[in-house]
């Protein structure tokens, strides 16, 4: 199974919604709230190249985006092959 890293911040909607896709699709993963932690939102915007809105997702260290990009994917039917489930 792929190794599934999170970017979340408090109270935000679309990070619940990126965890409950993939906890509905059984998989395990990482997550780092940046909302009090300077150093790790400055550690996830270089990692994301730039990107400062949460969530940002990474799958086996590739830069996904964030959660209407998982839903892009999945829905294209390419997410489940990225998480190692086809």
């Amino acid at each position: 199974m792929a190794n599934v890293e999170i970017y979340t911040g408090m109270m935000c909607g679309y990070c619940a919604a990126a965890k409950r896709l993939l906890k509905k699709k059984g998989v395990e993963f990482t997550e780092t709230d940046v909302t009090w932690k300077p150093r790790k939102r400055v550690e996830m915007m270089e990692r994301a190249n730039g990107s400062h809105s949460v969530p940002q997702i990474f799958i086996d260290g590739e830069h996904i985006g964030g959660c209407d990009d998982l839903y892009a994917l999945d829905a294209g039917g390419e997410l489940d092959a990225k998480l190692g489930l086809s």
